[in-house]
């Protein structure tokens, strides 16, 4: 083996590895045997956008997840033939999980707000994963209920600390 193809096995081998460690932090996996989290490390892209870019635009069924390695994507909604920002989001944010459980049509647009890495995992390599292994079906349900339940609190609290009425105010996890 030449020394071109010894470093490129090792590059792989490294981001392998890196994608595993990422994979075992984000709620959205947790509770999920090594040999899965192996398997979703093997089959996530590292792929780099540049300012401006889309990575989705609303009504988009794209059916991908993405975890921010470097960078910020701008989470966008148009009104009125215009763009207004919603929430800037850094590195170490997944984001788009559920899309990656079936259909769905994006409520809001995503572009890089700068030059940006991320993590990326489709549906379909997602569901070729969840395909080999049905008997986590109930785990992931589970880590996405429990995530909902966190954004949930979290609003609240943040409602209650800025001072605003809570009345009307029923979050998701009442569904």
């Amino acid at each position: 083996m030449d020394s071109s193809a010894e470093k490129n096995s090792s590059d792989a081998a490294c981001e392998f590895q890196q994608n595993l460690e990422i994979l075992r932090q984000i709620d959205f996996f947790a509770g999920l045997p090594m040999e899965t989290l192996k398997v979703f490390a093997y089959l996530c892209e590292r792929e780099s956008f540049t300012a401006g870019d889309h990575l989705y635009r609303e009504d988009d069924d794209d059916g991908q997840a993405f975890y921010i390695l470097s960078g910020q994507l701008c989470l966008i909604h148009e009104a009125d033939g215009r763009e207004v920002s919603i929430r800037n989001y850094g590195p170490g944010v997944f984001m788009g999980g559920l899309s990656l459980l079936g259909p769905t049509r994006r409520l809001f647009s995503l572009k890089a707000g700068q030059d940006t890495e991320c993590l990326v995992l489709t549906r379909e390599k997602f569901a070729k994963a969840i395909a080999q292994f049905p008997e986590l079906i109930p785990k992931i349900f589970k880590s996405v209920v429990d995530s909902i339940r966190s954004w949930d609190q979290a609003l609240l609290f943040e409602m209650a600390e800025k001072g605003l009425s809570l009345e009307g105010a029923a979050g998701i996890s009442a569904l």
